[in-house]
């Protein structure tokens, strides 16, 4: 578990602010993209262009909550979508200090019209209105996921790096995600690296690079159906470098 003492808060290149952990030395964020882009355009985007608009209904999994910016951006957008489907969102954090302190923390102005929710899970790890339902886990996400059904329609996955986390990396974990989701489950993550990426293509993934013209860097974008997008043909990544694996539970 992290421990909220050592987070330093961090101003990020779009003008909204992050935190840096000394544990992991590691910040929650992109400081180049920003906080706020990069939940908008590597994650809430694409999910509402592939998954959300259309739909009476969708079930997210926010790995893992931290400063709930995917969570609380998600919401934030389709509201000036004028969405009037229901959402539901799951997510493990087990840094409950952290959430506690989030009633504090200086949001954006985009998001300070949902206060009431982040100072409700704050303190109950729950907020439910007649739309929209939240529940914070306050597990780790691996043992958590081995007892869930799901279906998930959506994974935002946004646990620190692989070097930080790494059962949250690998193909078994990957496998844990397509068996609680959906037929035509999308997963988004900020990781580029060929490891990952296999580790979803190994799993029946297709996986598509998501390069949004706002950010300084790309994303991954990955879909067990096929999207309108160019596919990186991974079987060729392969051929071409045969030691390129993914990463696998010890």
């Amino acid at each position: 578990m992290v421990n909220s003492s050592v987070l330093k808060t961090t101003l990020s290149g779009d003008g909204s602010r992050t935190l840096y952990c000394d544990a992991v030395s590691e910040h929650y964020h992109s400081t180049k993209d920003g906080a706020f882009s990069e939940a908008l355009y590597k994650h809430v985007l694409p999910a509402w262009q592939y998954r959300i608009s259309g739909r009476p209904a969708v079930t997210v999994l926010d790995i893992c909550f931290g400063l709930g910016y995917n969570t609380l951006v998600l919401i934030w957008y389709l509201r000036q979508q004028g969405y009037q489907g229901k959402l539901q969102v799951f997510s493990p954090e087990q840094d409950l200090a952290l959430l506690k302190s989030l009633v504090d923390f200086p949001y954006p102005d985009e998001l300070l019209a949902l206060v009431p929710i982040i100072q409700e899970l704050a303190k109950n790890l729950f907020y439910q209105d007649a739309r929209l339902k939240i529940e914070i886990v306050g597990f780790e996400a691996r043992s958590w996921l081995a007892g869930f059904a799901g279906p998930i329609d959506i994974v935002f996955h946004d646990p620190f790096s692989p070097a930080n986390n790494p059962e949250l990396w690998t193909r078994e974990y990957f496998a844990e995600l397509k068996r609680i989701g959906a037929a035509d489950l999308l997963v988004t993550t900020y990781s580029t690296a060929t490891a990952v990426r296999m580790g979803l293509f190994e799993n029946g993934f297709h996986i598509y690079e998501n390069r949004p013209e706002a950010l300084v860097r790309s994303a991954t974008l990955a879909s067990l159906t096929l999207l309108p997008l160019d596919e990186i043909d991974m079987v060729l990544k392969k051929q071409r470098n045969p030691t390129a694996t993914s990463l696998r539970d010890i």
